[in-house]
């Protein structure tokens, strides 16, 4: 599969020295990227696995400086490490944090190339506070599980297909009827299948969705066993909240309460569980906001949110069996809501959006709300056919306080511009990126000649 975040580690090893350090939840492809990157371009290729092999974690402790620890890595990969031939890769760091203090002396001494990689890499990292961060030496990038875009073209579909439709989205006009039906086609199975890179693997090479869903079933056990590893005594009651996702956003409102939980939960008691499955990449709070207007920061609700899973494919093997099927044929009982919200959240998400929905008594409630350039824009997610009905968004396009220029509706019909509605295919939530992927930023600075040298 080809992955943006391949032509991500390609720009990046081509414009700097430094280390790259990939983070992300498990089973979504960082490792796999810098494998396939390190083998394609150098000669001498050593991995270093510290979950497992948790010894390799007296190597690193043990080594008394750079040329030291360089020696015991060549010992143990018994491999040369030839100058500007080598790339290193250190997987799992979380077990072994202090190779990010070393990372900046080996970055230093130039012989080699690294990148490092791990799942709860920030939490775990945090909690055994480093000595010291290498600023100036690695960068950092988090990696996601496949996006739309990322899957239709894994499955097939050719980068023109993709470049006309990206071209009907810029000029607002309705896809060809033919691509239309096959994209929505291929969007319902990407609610089945999600974007973890094996279970999409095993839909290409297998078609069969029961393997996919074993697939999907092994991820959630490594999941379920992160939770339990590193939350000793809390892992019952972050599991549990973990397990609650599905049927939470299956409610009426989809908001996460409570007192299904416990009766007398309270949320200061649970904060710090929900902001681990937020910072393990398990989960995806999308916090409420009292008005629609910039900075939603100032009017962030820490305590009423909705948690999405981190793929619409796990959310789909979390709920009750056959669910694949009736998705395929558009069986009417399904909450199509939950899952198609579920989508454009974690696609927001990739695409760079901090996440927010607007909830008000009397005006209504709006799925999503996106922030730029200190503009506000409503976004709708709308599963069935009465798209066009939209109560909540009607009333804050209407209140001039809040200043709203355009709004998005998205839904299973085609393009339509309607003043301030734009109505677009679900599948193009792909093109909805905070920071425009084709422009450069340029600024040149003409200083006055007096200050010239």
């Amino acid at each position: 599969m080809n992955r943006k975040i391949d032509h991500y580690i390609e720009d990046y090893y081509r414009n700097s020295k430094n280390a790259l350090f990939l983070t992300g939840a498990r089973q979504v492809g960082k490792s796999f990227a810098i494998r396939k990157y390190a083998e394609a371009h150098y000669e001498t290729y050593i991995e270093l696995n510290f979950y497992k092999e948790p010894k390799l974690c007296q190597l690193v402790e043990e080594a008394n400086g750079t040329e030291d620890l360089l020696q015991r890595i060549s010992l143990h990969a018994k491999k040369q490490l030839k100058r500007g031939e080598t790339f290193v890769f250190f997987d799992e760091i979380q077990i072994c944090p202090e190779i990010v203090t070393m990372i900046k002396f080996l970055v230093e001494d130039g012989r080699c190339r690294y990148a490092l990689s791990g799942s709860m890499s920030g939490i775990e990292l945090k909690a055994k506070k480093v000595r010291s961060w290498p600023v100036g030496y690695m960068g950092e990038k988090q990696v996601f599980p496949l996006d739309f875009e990322e899957f239709t073209l894994a499955l097939g579909v050719s980068q023109q297909v993709i470049d006309a439709i990206r071209t009907c989205w810029e000029e607002r006009k309705p896809v060809d009827d033919f691509v239309h039906k096959e994209m929505m086609r291929l969007f319902h199975l990407y609610l089945i299948t999600g974007g973890m890179p094996a279970a999409v693997q095993t839909y290409i090479d297998t078609r069969d969705f029961i393997q996919v869903e074993r697939e999907q079933k092994d991820i959630l056990k490594l999941y379920r066993q992160d939770i339990k590893d590193y939350n000793p005594g809390k892992e019952l009651r972050i599991n549990e909240l973990f397990e609650l996702i599905p049927s939470e956003l299956n409610s009426p409102n989809k908001r996460f309460v409570l007192k299904d939980v416990h009766d007398n939960a309270r949320f200061r008691n649970y904060e710090n569980d929900f902001l681990w499955l937020n910072q393990a990449d398990m989960a995806l709070p999308t916090f409420n906001v009292d008005v629609p207007i910039a900075p939603l920061k100032l009017s962030e609700k820490r305590s009423l949110f909705k948690l999405f899973q981190n793929d619409v494919g796990l959310l789909a093997c979390q709920y009750a069996e056959g669910i694949q099927l009736k998705l395929l044929q558009g069986e009417t009982d399904i909450n199509y809501g939950a899952i198609y919200e579920n989508v454009v959240a974690q696609e927001l998400h990739c695409h760079g959006w901090n996440l927010y929905y607007f909830n008000h008594k009397t005006q209504g409630e709006l799925d999503f709300l996106l922030e730029r350039d200190a503009e506000i824009i409503p976004l709708e997610v709308k599963s069935g056919k009465y798209y066009t009905r939209h109560n909540a968004l009607s009333n804050v396009l209407e209140i001039a306080e809040y200043g709203i220029k355009q709004a998005i509706v998205l839904c299973n019909d085609n393009v339509r511009d309607n003043g301030k509605i734009l109505y677009l295919p679900i599948y193009m939530i792909m093109f909805i990126h905070k920071y425009n992927q084709t422009k450069k930023l340029i600024y040149n600075l003409d200083l006055p000649d007096f200050m010239k040298q």
